[in-house]
């Protein structure tokens, strides 16, 4: 169940048979099978040596208790789908305001990105680097070292000052420290938010254009930038 802010797809839970639907006619068939298969023994039993009842009297008690199950698991299925639908009500309203969130695939939306990185310690060197998806890299410069948030906004151009297309990307600031050791480094990016999703197993989901994350990952939410007048 997917929500869009240029394209709406439509939910698959309409067209494709629930679990438990399936195993409701599953079992139909089965049961079916089973009272003829007894009718038929019945009608064909020695009058003399009758047939024991107990047998099929335990396999209709099986049938009748596969069956409750089946019709609690309809009842769990359409509880989970009304929690997935008020989820995705109440998550609607992230989509066009910007999320920060942890992590290093960085949006490039309108030619404009923004990240950081948080450092526990001092660093004696820090190199940030962007790459493209296939890895090559797209820009680099030496960030700041002291301890604390650095925040870095990224106006899309490479190296040479050409602009890149918008896409996903992946930001690294490696720190090392005054040994030539490698110092622990916390990454978030920021995007705007297109769109949003609830998963199978209930857990809501954010895209900011190709990169999706999950809720518990955000950070922050705000409204984005205003876009600049030429």
């Amino acid at each position: 169940m997917i929500l869009s802010g240029t394209t709406d797809t439509a939910a698959t839970a309409g067209t494709d048979q629930s679990r438990s639907t399936k195993d409701q006619n599953k079992l139909a068939k089965d049961l079916n099978h089973f009272l003829t298969l007894l009718t038929t023994q019945l009608q064909h039993q020695d009058p003399l040596e009758p047939m024991d009842a107990t047998e099929f009297t335990a396999q209709l008690v099986q049938f009748a208790s596969v069956e409750q199950q089946i019709y609690q698991n309809t009842n769990l299925e359409k509880l989970i789908n009304l929690q997935s639908a008020s989820q995705l009500g109440n998550i609607v309203n992230y989509v066009g305001l910007a999320a920060e969130v942890e992590g290093q695939e960085l949006p490039l939306q309108n030619g404009a990105a923004e990240f950081s990185y948080t450092l526990a310690d001092k660093a004696d060197k820090v190199t940030v680097l962007i790459t493209d998806g296939s890895g090559k890299t797209v820009f680099t410069a030496q960030g700041e070292t002291d301890a604390g948030v650095h925040r870095i906004s990224w106006d899309g151009k490479d190296m040479d000052g050409i602009a890149v297309p918008d896409g996903t990307y992946n930001v690294t600031a490696a720190a090392l420290d005054y040994n030539g050791d490698p110092l622990d480094v916390v990454h978030t990016v920021v995007g705007r938010v297109t769109g949003v999703a609830v998963g199978e197993n209930g857990t809501p989901t954010l895209f900011m254009g190709d990169v999706d994350v999950a809720m518990e990952k955000v950070i922050a939410v705000k409204e984005p930038p205003a876009a600049v007048v030429q």
